[in-house]
């Protein structure tokens, strides 16, 4: 499964591992077909490791009113562009995101990771704290 994820720097394609991660990839795409991200900004960027939003109050504390479960059965690696869930330990899973900037290895099998950017990393390089998710679409 693919879709785009378009910033006001640019669009990314993503694939997503739902065989992997059935349920993460199910609620984030769920999430994103109803508009959701649309227009929420990137909350967190850490040069050299990831790019963080996905959060209702843009301040990296919001949530809505629900966790999911970690899908670590199946376990990706975190590699250049990978898509993770983020949490506050296992099973806390909610609405955030981010994308790795390079191979994070600590972050395996603390994480779910849930899909991966195929096209733009360019633009995941030229986030900033305060830049916008236009919209996550194209999801087939």
């Amino acid at each position: 499964m693919k879709g785009k994820i378009k910033t006001d720097k640019g669009t990314m394609v993503v694939e997503f591992y739902e065989k992997e991660t059935p349920n993460t990839v199910q609620n984030f795409i769920g999430l994103a077909k109803q508009g959701y991200y649309n227009n929420l900004n990137f909350h967190r960027v850490i040069p050299n490791f990831v790019i963080q939003g996905g959060c209702p109050r843009g301040d990296g504390w919001g949530s809505l009113n629900w966790t999911q479960r970690s899908e670590f059965s199946h376990y990706t690696g975190f590699e250049t562009g990978t898509i993770g869930i983020a949490s506050a330990g296992k099973d806390t899973e909610g609405v955030q995101f981010f994308i790795t900037h390079c191979t994070t290895p600590f972050l395996d099998g603390r994480y779910t990771a849930f899909g991966r950017v195929t096209e733009g990393m360019n633009i995941v390089q030229q986030i900033r704290i305060g830049d916008v998710i236009t919209s996550i679409y194209d999801i087939q």
